[in-house]
């Protein structure tokens, strides 16, 4: 019987001119336009000079600033009034004044000191860009040896990308099952299988089967871009990638099924999921550092379980941790998955 009713979901699928578009289109568009898109590098600060101390010092350390990929000087402004304009009208996001007798006090051996004036409307470009201009300030001789341990030239994609295939994942095996079973719903199909022997376990086995083959499929075309086009693989087992991509696969569709328990329309799933994970993804880890957060926001990410799935993959991706280093995350998916799909069994009603 599970047979003839994964035929039937694969047949559907065929038959849908839209869902394996998506199917191929989705994982490309997140791996090859995220990761370039949904990124915290600020590059190409506008940066204008005040110089009123004329010397060769403030030319080497300004071609110095030149040769920085983060800033790009666009002008050179001869008094401190009229730098400041230039950040005011927005031609500038960065202002750097050098005081008269800079150079002098550098080879007497005695501490200079710059005015610096960021344009703070963002702040988070702000404060990276002063970080960026301090570094490039400060003199060679107080600036401390760093090694950079698991992502060696501070590449935010390498950061970006394995946390990516979890969305990735969530769409397909949590999103496309859930409506798949509420679409019937809609079209009375659900309501003649319900009169038919099928068990409630097979036919929710039945539903998931070929999105959890679709899943594992599009997760291994989602590590064959990352090794073509940034040429990230994983440090540690992708033996090790499979076993939490199946518990993470187990809770994300138990979710879904949930959801579609409780859904009439697809119309009333769409938007109860659309809800939900956007709340799942701003509370993941995926942008920004969960210890960044609130201390209240902190304790409800504890309950979220993309965040141990995202754990999991930058583990694995850049540390090259193994199943024992992954058990905490792995253990606590596998009881949200043994809850979930409680849930779902019970807010299912088949009718006999």
């Amino acid at each position: 019987m599970l047979r003839y009713l994964i035929e039937k979901e694969f047949k559907q699928l065929k038959r849908n001119s839209f869902l394996p578009r998506l199917i191929l289109i989705f994982p490309c568009v997140m791996m090859l336009v995220l990761p370039w898109a949904a990124t915290l590098e600020i590059e190409d600060l506008r940066i204008a000079v005040v110089d009123n101390d004329h010397s060769p010092s403030l030319r080497r350390l300004v071609h110095r600033i030149e040769a920085s990929r983060y800033f790009k000087l666009t002008e050179l402004s001869p008094a401190y009034r009229e730098g400041l304009d230039v950040i005011e009208r927005g031609k500038a996001d960065v202002l750097l004044e050098i005081p008269r007798g800079f150079e002098k006090e550098q080879v007497n051996g005695r501490a200079t000191s710059a005015s610096v004036v960021i344009n703070a409307v963002n702040g988070s470009k702000g404060s990276l860009g002063s970080s960026y201009l301090m570094r490039i300030l400060s003199p060679a001789d107080n600036t401390a040896s760093v090694r950079y341990q698991f992502n060696q030239h501070l590449n935010y994609k390498v950061f970006m990308v394995p946390a990516l295939m979890t969305m990735v994942l969530v769409m397909l095996c949590g999103f496309l099952p859930a409506l798949n079973v509420v679409s019937e719903k809609e079209v009375g199909t659900i309501e003649q299988i319900n009169v038919t022997p099928v068990s409630r376990f097979t036919f929710t086995l039945g539903k998931l089967l070929p999105y959890w083959v679709i899943g594992f499929l599009v997760l291994n075309l989602c590590m064959l871009l990352a090794w073509l086009v940034y040429g990230l693989t994983p440090e540690g087992s992708i033996f090790t990638i499979y076993i939490a991509t199946l518990v993470f696969v187990l809770v994300v569709s138990g979710f879904g099924l949930v959801i579609s328990n409780y859904s009439a329309t697809m119309q009333q799933a769409m938007f109860v999921m659309w809800f939900c994970m956007l709340i799942f993804i701003l509370m993941s880890g995926l942008f920004t550092p969960i210890s960044s957060m609130p201390r209240w926001a902190r304790y409800i990410t504890y309950a979220n379980p993309l965040r141990y799935f995202m754990e999991i993959m930058r583990m694995v991706y850049l540390k090259g941790s193994g199943i024992q280093n992954i058990m905490p995350q792995l253990g606590t998916l596998a009881a949200f998955a043994a809850v979930l799909y409680y849930w779902a069994i019970l807010s299912y009603r088949k009718q006999r």
